[in-house]
């Protein structure tokens, strides 16, 4: 095989290095090896709302849908009838910072199954047909008129049933909230305005321009000959001389100076409130760690310390749920704490969580609590490692969030190395008050 470079990286808990094969168009092939009957088949494309505008938000997600509609050899359906009928689980996801394909399937008798769904995979991603007939015509919302009902009402209806959920009301305000000009503050799933009447030229376009060889990462793990499957991931991976594209780099926003808070009405019983921060990128290692801690030791299940001093503690219960989320992402990641409280309990809630957040500046946190929390951390990342499709979504990550699978390979040792005063200055660093966004959706 000319013009491939190989390294390879010592993954914790695997038995055998990772191998990276970048080759000579920028498409990178990612082998890692577990043993057992099952093989995972992914491909990571370096896009996701992070590459949209006002005009075409959505189009990453809309776009995921449509792949599976077809190409010039095999009609729409066949390639999900074909690998679910050997065994195979088939999807895709699309999120900030990326867009990626699955297969998880048996290796089948003399690995058939898996050659072949290799083929079909590197079918789908680089020749998919988006037919107008499965896009279905552009229209007007509020048109009853529309006869052909096709993946435009899908999506769309996705789009409607989660903008009827408190949760994402909440979450989307305070994401868009948090940042200026950073394309990160608009929801990955887009708006029905755009996606009824996006043009399949566009979404074409979209695909031509993003979906190149250096913005593809593919992934395969399981118990396999290594060298047979290189080439045979370089031969259907031809990509005829596509031209490569360098995804644009967004100014990091700035937090917000003093706290902002957003009041929302809706058809509800009780109150929702999200707060949230802006993080480090993912890059930035132990900064994540620290707040990966934080969000354990404050709101992660039923011993978490806003589960304890809020719900089971508390004389008189003003909340029904109270948990935190924490997300990496390429140019920052985010902190949340979520809670669902009793409606008329506005200012108590809000009042009972910020203290909580205070007691965390104020270095209340415990050598035992910081402890507890880094053992997690370890179990986590083991159980990432137990099967072929953990194993292939963390590769994943690294390699098109960080950019780097090294980050990986040192992850144990920089979380072994990491103090209580590491956390503490991270706590101080990122989750001030006046660096905050809150959203409250109350009953109308």
């Amino acid at each position: 095989m000319k013009n491939i470079i190989k390294r390879e990286i010592n993954y914790p808990y695997l038995t055998r290095p990772v191998e990276i094969y970048e080759r000579e168009n920028g498409h990178k092939i990612v082998l890692a090896h577990k043993d057992g009957g099952l093989v995972n088949i992914s491909s990571w494309v370096k896009t996701g709302s992070i590459n949209e505008n006002d005009e075409n938000n959505g189009i990453s997600h809309f776009l995921e849908h449509l792949m599976f509609k077809g190409t010039h050899k095999h009609k729409a359906g066949y390639f999900d009838r074909t690998l679910e009928a050997k065994g195979a689980i088939v999807n895709a996801a699309t999120w900030k910072d990326y867009t990626f394909y699955y297969v998880t399937l048996p290796q089948g008798p003399d690995g058939t199954y898996f050659k072949e769904a290799i083929e079909l995979h590197a079918d789908m991603m680089l020749d998919p047909v988006i037919p107008e007939d499965e896009i279905g015509p552009a229209f007007k919302l509020g048109d009853d008129k529309v006869s052909q009902k096709r993946e435009r009402h899908v999506v769309i209806e996705e789009i409607r049933m989660r903008q009827d959920q408190p949760w994402t009301k909440i979450y989307n305000s305070t994401n868009k909230n948090m940042y200026t000009n950073h394309p990160y503050k608009r929801d990955v799933i887009g708006f029905p305005e755009t996606i009824a009447s996006i043009p399949r030229e566009t979404i074409l376009e979209y695909y031509r321009t993003h979906y190149t060889p250096n913005n593809i990462t593919t992934i395969i793990v399981g118990d396999f000959d290594h060298e047979e499957i290189v080439k045979k991931v370089c031969k259907e991976f031809d990509f005829k001389g596509r031209e490569n594209y360098q995804n644009p780099k967004h100014a990091l926003d700035t937090p917000v100076q003093e706290e902002k808070y957003i009041e929302l009405k809706g058809k509800i019983n009780t109150g929702f409130v999200i707060t949230g921060w802006l993080g480090p990128v993912a890059r930035d290692v132990k900064d994540n760690i620290g707040l990966e801690i934080l969000a354990i030791v404050l709101g992660e299940g039923q011993s978490s310390r806003l589960y304890q001093n809020l719900i089971e503690k508390a004389k008189e219960p003003v909340f029904n749920i109270v948990t935190t989320d924490f997300y990496n992402f390429k140019d920052g990641g985010n902190f949340f704490v979520e809670a669902n409280f009793k409606a008329d309990k506005k200012d108590e809630s809000i009042s009972l969580l910020k203290s909580e957040i205070n007691k965390i500046l104020n270095n209340d946190l415990t050598e035992k609590e910081f402890l507890k929390a880094k053992k997690k951390l370890k179990v986590r990342f083991a159980e990432g490692a137990e099967t072929v499709s953990d194993i292939a979504e963390n590769i994943g990550y690294y390699m098109t969030v960080c950019d780097d699978l090294d980050l990986a390979e040192s992850y144990l040792q920089d979380l072994e190395n990491y103090t209580l005063e590491e956390v503490n200055n991270t706590a101080k660093k990122y989750l001030k008050l006046e660096n905050s966004v809150t959203t409250v959706l109350l009953p109308e």
